[in-house]
C-alpha cells in the first residue's frame, strides 16, 4: 500500500490527472490503460461515472503498481469514504466542504476541494486540503493564477476545466502543480470511436507539454 507522501508525489509527477467521466463503467480500464501507456498515471474516476465505485474498485485491482486510481466529484464524506474503501487513492472534490477533507486526512489519503475565488482557496487550504482544485478555470487563465499564488504561495493549485491544449504549459508556468484533464485527453470522439490508440497519443503529447514548461 502507498503512503499518502508517494501518493503525493505520483500526483505531482507528471503532473496530470486525468478525469475520467465515463458513459459506461466498462470504459474506465480501457481508458486507464490506454493513458498510462501514454505516461499519464493518476486517474480520477468520477462519482458520475454509472457504477463507479465498482469501475474504482477493478480498475485499482488491475492496475495496481501502474497506475494511480482516485475519485472525483465528491460531494460529502460518505462518497469520500465509501470509494477509499473501494480502492482510490486520491478525493477530488469541485465543491468546498470540510467534511471531505476530514474524511480524507482520517484514512490518510490526499484530498483536494474546489475553489473559485482566493477567500475560497485559503478556506479549502484550512480546511485540510492538500491541493486546491481551481474550477472552473476556463474564464480565469493562467495570469490568475499568478495572482493568487503572489499573497498565497503555499498554495498548491490544480485546475480544471482548461480549455485549449495550449493553456495547459501556460498553467504550469504560472505556478500550478499540475493539472486535471478531460476532454482534451479523452475527446468524445475517441471514446464513441473506442480509439485508445488516439487517447496515449493525446497523453504522450501533454505529459511532453508539462515537462518542457517546468524546464523553462
Amino acid at each position: 500500500m502507498r503512503s499518502k507522501s508517494e501518493i503525493i508525489s505520483l500526483l505531482t509527477n507528471p503532473g496530470i490527472i486525468a478525469v475520467v467521466r465515463a458513459q459506461m463503467a466498462e470504459q474506465v480500464l480501457p481508458l486507464a490503460e490506454a493513458l498510462i501507456a501514454g505516461g499519464v498515471i493518476a486517474i480520477e474516476v468520477t462519482m458520475t461515472t454509472p457504477k463507479a465505485l465498482e469501475a474504482i474498485r477493478e480498475a485499482s485491482k488491475k492496475l495496481g503498481a501502474r497506475g494511480l486510481v482516485g475519485v472525483g466529484t465528491v460531494l460529502d464524506a460518505a462518497t469520500c469514504r465509501a470509494a477509499i474503501a473501494a480502492g482510490a487513492e486520491f478525493v477530488v472534490s469541485p465543491i468546498l466542504r470540510p467534511e471531505i477533507a476530514a474524511a480524507a486526512r482520517a484514512l490518510d489519503k490526499p484530498v483536494m476541494l474546489g475553489a473559485y475565488t482566493p477567500t475560497e482557496a485559503q478556506l479549502a487550504h484550512e480546511a485540510g486540503a492538500d491541493f486546491i482544485k481551481i474550477f472552473p478555470s476556463d474564464g480565469l487563465g493562467p495570469n490568475y493564477i499568478r495572482a493568487l499564488l503572489a499573497p498565497l504561495p503555499h498554495l498548491k493549485i490544480i485546475p480544471t476545466g482548461i480549455a485549449t491544449p495550449e493553456l495547459v504549459p501556460q498553467f504550469i508556468r504560472a505556478g500550478c502543480v499540475g493539472v486535471g484533464l478531460g476532454s482534451l485527453l479523452m475527446p468524445t470522439a475517441a471514446l464513441q470511436q473506442n480509439d485508445r490508440a488516439e487517447v496515449t497519443r493525446r497523453a504522450e503529447e501533454f505529459v511532453s507539454a508539462v515537462n518542457g514548461a517546468r524546464q523553462q
